[in-house]
């Protein structure tokens, strides 16, 4: 049993390695190289606003706000809050949303909890509207976009279709990100989402299953609906 044992245990201790290294790779906690929409020939659309009139145009500003809210690296936490903002330092997946928002300029509180007042037809999941909670729903922001965002692809193949700042939910309204700039070997991009994984900026839409992709326009939405953070 001792020579088993001994023979054994090298065995087991190669599989726990090949296990922890395969957990890290998975995780993103080994680097992987990257690459760029200009090393696949893909041209990264330009937003025809800069709402906050910082010079840079708004899917500049939302892909700045979500890379900011993953290297603030919040904790996982979806507690109700008055006022409707958590603090810096916790999050969950909505909240990467309406902090990308906020870089830009706009107020996505606001916003949707505007719409759910003038079409409450259009939420039926809500009984009674919240403005410190409906907007870090996942649900009321697919309702939200759907309406007054672009509907684009879910083929990830697609790869030119799929541009830093861009929306994404995935599952049944189970979980909502925004596209990276930072893309794979295969062109697919990165997804910043807070899922309270290691790394929040990872190569997560092939392992993911996308349920609808938008990409905001300010231009197309009624002013009286747009409101300043």
């Amino acid at each position: 049993m001792r020579r088993i044992f001994k023979r054994g245990l090298p065995v087991a201790a190669v599989l726990v390695l090949i296990a922890v290294i395969w957990a890290a790779w998975y995780w993103g906690l080994i680097p992987r190289k990257t690459y760029t929409a200009a090393d696949f020939g893909i041209d990264t659309a330009v937003s025809p606003v800069d709402y906050n009139q910082n010079g840079a145009d708004d899917y500049t500003d939302l892909l700045r706000g979500a890379k900011k809210d993953a290297k603030a690296h919040p904790r996982y936490d979806g507690s109700y809050y008055e006022g409707g903002y958590p603090p810096e330092n916790i999050g969950v997946c909505t909240d990467v949303v309406w902090r990308a928002f906020r870089e830009a300029g706009y107020s996505l509180r606001d916003m949707v909890d505007a719409d759910i007042e003038a079409r409450p037809e259009a939420y039926p999941n809500i009984e009674k509207r919240d403005r410190n909670i409906d907007f870090r729903r996942v649900t009321n922001l697919r309702i939200f976009f759907s309406e007054y965002a672009r509907t684009l692809t879910t083929d990830v193949g697609r790869i030119e279709e799929w541009q830093p700042g861009d929306i994404v939910i995935f599952g049944k309204d189970k979980h909502i990100g925004i596209v990276s700039d930072k893309r794979n070997k295969n062109g697919q991009p990165y997804i910043l989402h807070n899922g309270g994984q290691p790394v929040r900026e990872e190569d997560y839409l092939p392992r993911a299953e996308v349920m609808a992709h938008y990409r905001f326009d300010a231009s197309m939405i009624p002013a009286e609906l747009l409101k300043t953070f």
